[in-house]
């Protein structure tokens, strides 16, 4: 079994509000717990309009289908025109 972290910092440049970012954030969450059935939170950042930082846990019985899964999830966030991501961490806990 592996376990693995995915944090994002990110930039959301749609967002004019709180109200907009938690949108975006909302539907950003609900689509990759959809497609990869995963758990995943704002961590940082929760009082700034224009900035998020997000963590993502996963796990899957073999590492390299969790660094694709991960690999995947940061291809679909840079491919969506709301975010402008500033970094990417990803962690092997177990």
């Amino acid at each position: 079994m592996s376990v693995g972290i995915l944090v994002v910092d990110c930039l959301l440049g749609d967002g004019h509000s709180l109200k907009e970012k938690r949108r975006i954030l909302l539907s950003l969450i609900q689509k990759l717990r959809n497609q990869f059935n995963l758990s995943i939170a704002e961590v940082e950042h929760q009082d700034l309009w224009q900035r998020s930082k997000i963590a993502v846990v996963c796990v899957n019985s073999e590492w390299p289908a969790l660094e694709g899964i991960m690999q995947k999830i940061i291809s679909l966030m840079q491919s969506d025109p709301r975010f402008t991501l500033l970094n990417s961490e990803f962690q092997k806990i177990y």
